[in-house]
């Protein structure tokens, strides 16, 4: 077989075998990465890189080396759903940086953490005056978790004793780009004589609505393809 030949399909086989393994590892993979997760994502895409260009190298040795791999962090994974050492280890434990509106500078040492560095991820998160900050957390997968304090959090419904309407759920999309989405109206007992005698309530047809969504407040939004918008904004 010709070389490109060969590194097409073991491209694709590549480009098969990375995807089905990410879908098996689960989304914490591909979410917000401690360590371990890193090690695993860089190690898999080194030898996903091997499989698909370098033609020296067995495919089923280094399949098999993949395959090994991907079975050593579904069982870490395992673990640690099991132990709380296991999970403290691989995934690591937060730091407090900033107790009672104090920076601890030897956390900061052992984490290796800039006060430059602690600036930004404070204004990444609205904290412009350090004085506002209670605590500051940093998590295991590099993000600070900030706590403010009392006097200068934001002032909540239930603060100023408004009324407010409870919710229960989650919004629910019912149209897609067009289509109805009939799985999540079986789930939540609605059905598409409703639906449609909603989208004549507003003189639309369905195949004039791009999205339509049941808010956790109960009321209907509907965007058209048709927005009516004579100089939109993002016009080139």
């Amino acid at each position: 077989m010709p070389d490109h030949f060969e590194v097409i399909l073991r491209t694709v086989a590549a480009f098969s075998i990375l995807l089905l393994s990410a879908k098996f590892l689960g989304k914490q993979t591909i979410s917000q990465m401690n360590i371990f997760d890193f090690i695993v994502t860089i190690t898999l895409g080194s030898i996903t890189a091997s499989i698909a260009y370098n033609i020296d190298l067995k495919p089923h040795h280094t399949i098999l080396s993949f395959g090994l791999f991907v079975f050593i962090a579904f069982l870490v994974a395992y673990l640690s759903t099991k132990s709380r050492r296991i999970r403290k280890y691989f995934a690591g434990d937060p730091t407090v940086l900033i107790q009672n509106g104090k920076i601890l500078e030897n956390n900061m040492r052992k984490m290796r953490y800039t006060l430059d560095y602690l600036n930004q991820q404070l204004r990444e998160k609205d904290v412009f005056d350090i004085q506002e900050v209670m605590f500051a957390i940093l998590e295991p997968h590099g993000t600070l978790s900030v706590v403010k304090k009392p006097q200068y959090r934001p002032v909540t419904r239930h603060d100023l004793l408004l009324h407010y309407t409870p919710e229960s759920r989650i919004p629910i999309e019912l149209i897609m780009d067009g289509e109805i989405v009939e799985k999540n109206l079986k789930e939540n007992h609605l059905t598409e004589t409703w639906l449609q005698m909603q989208l004549e309530n507003r003189q639309l047809t369905l195949k004039e609505v791009v999205y339509a969504v049941l808010l956790a407040n109960g009321t209907l939004y509907f965007d058209t393809y048709n927005d009516h918008i004579l100089s939109p904004v993002d016009a080139e």
